[in-house]
Parts: structure tokens; C-alpha cells; sequence
């Protein structure tokens, strides 16, 4: 891959798992982390160097309430976040 990406989660709306995709041009250190709407972080999916590629992660929140959350992705000087 050429850039930092987090794509869109899918599916979204989900019941109960849902897929997220990533991309990292460059070997890097990443944290992809779930939050409430009040902020509180729910659970930390990937927390470690990674390497270059596109890579999956599937976070299954079964023992989450129903709702809306965020999912935010810091890779090196990368941050992104969306809206699950």
C-alpha cells in the first residue's frame, strides 16, 4: 500500500462482529482501540509493531451493549477514527 489507511468497517451496522481493514505503507507500531460514546475505551484489538500491508482484524461484541462505538487507529504519525 502506498498510504495509512482504516477503511469503513463492514459490516456496518453489525450483529455482533464486524470486520475492520487496515493498510500500513511502512513497518509500524499500531494501536487499533474500540470506544463508548462517552469515550471510555471498550477493548484494544491490535497493540503492536506491525508489518507493511493490509491487514483484518474482527471484533466480535457479543458481550457489548447495543449501540453506536469508535474505532480508532494510531499507526507511527497516522490517527484515525470512524464511527461503527
Amino acid at each position: 500500500p502506498d498510504d495509512f489507511v482504516l477503511s469503513q468497517a463492514y459490516p456496518n451496522p453489525f450483529n455482533p462482529t464486524t470486520t475492520l481493514n487496515f493498510s500500513l505503507p511502512i513497518e509500524s507500531e499500531v494501536s487499533l482501540k474500540i470506544y463508548n460514546l462517552q469515550g471510555r475505551e471498550v477493548v484494544s484489538l491490535v497493540n503492536e509493531i506491525m508489518n507493511p500491508g493490509y491487514h483484518s482484524v474482527t471484533w466480535n461484541a457479543n458481550n457489548q451493549g447495543s449501540g453506536m462505538y469508535f474505532v480508532k487507529i494510531i499507526a507511527g504519525d497516522f490517527v484515525d477514527t470512524h464511527i461503527l
